[in-house]
This record gives C-alpha cells, structure tokens and sequence, in this order.
C-alpha cells in the first residue's frame, strides 16, 4: 500500500515538473515571437520611411520641371498639381520573403501649394515686433467668411508676435552666450543632433539650451487651441485655409481658394471671389496688376488687393501615404523652392 502510495507522488511530482517545463518552454517561445514581430515591425517602419524619402526625391524632381516649364507662374494646372494614385511597389522592393508570399506595398500622394493658404506669419510686420494692421484685417475676412468671430484674429496676431519675440531673444542669448565661451575657451554647448531636414537648427531647441525651457511658436494649425475661442470644430474649418510658413509669403491668387481671395481684397465678396475662381481656371492670372484688372467687373473697378498677392510660389506641402505589409505611414512635409534656379529643399516632415 505505501509502495502503491509513493508511485502515486512520484507520478503526480513528475507531471508537475513536466507541465512546469512546457509551460517555461512555451513561455520563451511567445517571448521570442514578440521579439521577432518588433524587430519586423520595426524594419518595416524603417522601410515606410525610406519609400517616404523617396517620395519626396520625385517631388523635388517634379517641382524641378514645373520651374523648367513655367518659371514665372504657379497654377493649378501644373504639371505639380497632378495626384500621384495608389501605385503598387511590389515589384520594386527588394525584400526578404518567401516563395509566393505577396506584400501589399503602395504608395500615393499629392502636392499641394503652400502658398494657397493664409500664412499665420504674415501677422507680424517686416522687421518689426508689432502686429501688420492690413493682415490682421485679412486675417479678420477669413475668420468671417468661415463663420467664426473676426476678434480672434487681433489676439492670434498677440500670439505670433509674442512667440516670434521669444524666439528672437533665445537665439540672442544663445548667441551671447556661444561668444562667452569661445571667449572664455570654454566649449559651448553642441547644437541638438536631430535637426529637421534642411539643416536649420530649430529656435525652440536653442532657446532651451540658452535659458531654460520657452513656450513653444506658432508651428502648425492645431496650436490655435491654446488661443481662447478657437474649437477643435474652428480648427477644422481653417485647416485647409491657414498654414504656418517660416517667413512671410505672398499669397498665390492663381491656387487661392475663393475664402483667401475674399480675405486679400477688402470689400470682394464671397460670390466675386469665387466668380475669379472660375475665370482663372480658363485663364491664370499673369501677374498682380493682371489680377486686379480682372475685379474691374465688380465695384466699378475699385478693388485692389489689400496684401501682398502673387502667381508664384515657393512652398509647398507633399503629402505621401505608403503601405507595406502590416505597416502604414502617413507624411506631410515642407518643400522649399529656391525662385532663382528651382532647387527644392525640405525643411521638415511630419507623420501623422
């Protein structure tokens, strides 16, 4: 009976120990294939990005030919303004997979001209810290002709100047202190290594290596939140009106949508600027006085443009969206293209 007794124990213990083993074993198992499928996924965004990068080659190459063919204007027909449909890349990617086995790569996207939307930095006078009276009141036509409250644009305009004060003083006390110390032989601080495309330091990062953490500018759409008055909903009214470019810009009347059109000429309609909208998609404007000739139809001819206009522009946003395998990645990035020989540079990518 004690022998029965013992086998008993002796098969239960090694039963135990048995199932202890497999699920050890088990357990280093699914560790290994979660580590496998990180490393995957993390290849994977690593490839998205490097599509992007080429993306952004073709982009540069294609607003390349647009200055080659049309050097003095921007329009909505250029060769620019054509959408790149989803392409299968399948065929040109060289990956490592198995016999048979088929990635879902693709990748599309579009540009769009920059200079089409209302450029928040234009609030801010030329070499003066104070807000420009003429924007403001554009910035107030905008905000009316999407239904929001025209007061706004006066404290938006407080902001930008603000926040284009703090960085102007960041980057004098960095300069101070940069010169301190090469005075001094000390070694002064290395500017950050993850600078955005371009090669441009970024204010914000040299203003907290100067003196501490500062409030961050005016960089994109959503900051509008931090503005009292401005709703996620306003914010998706102005999304596709308002931009914010590094320095002042004209505004492009050949690609402006009827709002900007309305918001740049003091006393145009909404209804004229769309009736301009469809003049120049027979015929693009040539030049500003060409423009302002056109709006002789409306108001007996005493409408001209309140703000700087053009028919050319030098930024742009590329938007690109590429799908690999498991892995999607969405871009939005800055081009700049220089007017004297259409060498395009990019200033900085975003992902969504």
């Amino acid at each position: 009976m004690m022998r029965r007794r013992e086998s008993g124990v002796a098969v239960v213990t090694a039963l135990l120990l048995t199932t202890l083993a497999v699920t050890i074993v088990a357990s280093l198992f699914w560790q290994q294939q979660v580590q496998v499928r990180s490393m995957e996924n993390q290849r994977l965004q690593l490839q998205t990005r490097w599509i992007v990068r080429g993306a952004l080659d073709l982009s540069r190459l294609v607003l390349y030919q647009d200055f080659i063919d049309s050097s003095s204007q921007t329009r909505l027909n250029g060769v620019w303004a054509t959408p790149l449909e989803e392409t299968r890349l399948d065929d040109y990617i060289e990956r490592e997979r198995a016999q048979a086995e088929n990635f879902n790569a693709t990748l599309s996207g579009r540009m769009m001209d920059a200079q089409s939307r209302y450029n928040l930095a234009n609030l801010v006078k030329l070499g003066q810290r104070a807000p420009d009276p003429q924007q403001v009141a554009a910035f107030q036509r905008l905000l009316k002709h999407v239904q929001l409250d025209p007061a706004l644009a006066q404290t938006v305009a407080t902001t930008v100047v603000n926040a284009q004060s703090l960085q102007t003083l960041a980057q004098d006390a960095a300069s101070n202190a940069a010169g301190s110390a090469a005075n001094t032989g000390v070694t002064a601080p290395l500017t950050p290594p993850n600078l955005p495309t371009g090669g441009t330091a970024n204010p914000q990062q040299t203003g907290q290596q100067a003196n501490g953490p500062q409030p961050l500018g005016m960089l994109r759409v959503e900051d509008l939140l931090a503005i009292s008055g401005f709703t996620p909903a306003a914010i998706e009214r102005l999304r596709e009106l308002v931009i914010v470019l590094p320095e002042r810009t004209d505004l492009n009347v050949n690609t402006a949508p009827a709002e900007l059109l309305a918001a740049a000429v003091d006393r145009l309609s909404l209804a004229d600027a769309a009736t301009l909208v469809n003049v120049r998609r027979r015929t693009p404007f040539q030049n500003r006085q060409n423009f302002e000739e056109q709006m002789q139809m409306f108001q007996n001819g005493a409408l001209k443009a309140s703000i700087p206009v053009d028919v050319k522009s030098n930024y742009f946003l590329a938007l690109s969206k590429v799908k690999l395998d498991r892995a999607t990645l969405d871009t939005v990035s800055l081009l700049k293209r220089a007017g004297n020989n259409g060498a395009t540079t990019v200033l900085w990518i975003r992902e969504n």
